[in-house]
């Protein structure tokens, strides 16, 4: 046995169990007087209170000090500033998309974003189709570049044409959009507010082929962001004028 595990023992608790069973012991077999066990019982019970008393003070400290620890863990919490926008990278961004999608509540809104990646199936079917047929959205609203009609009538609007709840998609606005910017705008389920997938046309963000065009970095933009403000002035611009 190590000496750590000797020295653990409360040997003053031990002596003093020892010392009262050899008293009761001596006083059944009539060895010694009753006067003689007196003094040794009130002696034990005096030993016993100072260990109650030792060990009272010793639970303090440790209540203190995990007070103590909290407060601190609680300080280190306040000063922290989670992150309000997440770069989400080539691995994680078709599982990103889809769980943004099936999560996302209320109405929608597709901005300047790219239909070719919409146009194998597998994608549609990972990144809109769950959007579509989520019943928490009430309406989707695409808002895209002119030069993307031909593709939308020749091939996208089919495929919302066969998922259930395509009629929430509204008819596009279809616009002059020279800027480079694209998002998807809807609220979340999960925080209560609303959230955005945010990328950029061309490199390094977007993988150009080609056949199609395909997101490779894009941004989370998390609730209470100072981005979204500005998202949703955009949107309004484009859709109400």
């Amino acid at each position: 046995m190590k000496a750590r595990q000797w020295l653990g023992y409360e040997w003053d608790a031990i002596a003093g169990i020892a010392a009262a069973v050899v008293a009761t012991v001596l006083d059944l077999l009539h060895v010694v007087d009753e006067h003689v066990i007196l003094p040794i019982v009130l002696a034990l019970m005096g030993l016993l209170f100072i260990n109650f008393l030792r060990h009272t003070r010793s639970n303090e400290l440790t209540a203190e000090e995990v007070q103590r620890t909290g407060h601190a863990i609680q300080r280190l919490q306040a000063a922290l500033k989670y992150p309000d926008v997440a770069l989400v990278g080539p691995r994680q961004i078709r599982s990103v998309s889809e769980q943004f999608a099936r999560h996302m509540s209320g109405d929608a809104v597709w901005f300047n974003v790219c239909l070719s990646m919409y146009v194998p199936q597998p994608l549609f079917d990972a990144l809109l189709r769950p959007a579509i047929e989520n019943p928490m959205v009430k309406s989707i609203q695409f808002v895209l570049d002119e030069g993307q009609k031909d593709l939308w009538e020749g091939v996208v609007q089919a495929k919302i044409a066969s998922c259930a709840g395509q009629a929430k998609v509204r008819e596009p606005r279809w616009c002059k959009l020279a800027k480079n910017l694209s998002f998807i705008l809807a609220d979340s389920q999960h925080s209560g507010g609303a959230e955005a997938l945010l990328s950029f046309w061309g490199e390094p963000f977007m993988a150009q082929s080609t056949s199609q065009d395909v997101p490779r970095y894009i941004f989370h933009v998390l609730k209470n962001s100072e981005l979204l403000p500005h998202l949703e002035e955009l949107e309004r611009r484009y859709i109400h004028g």
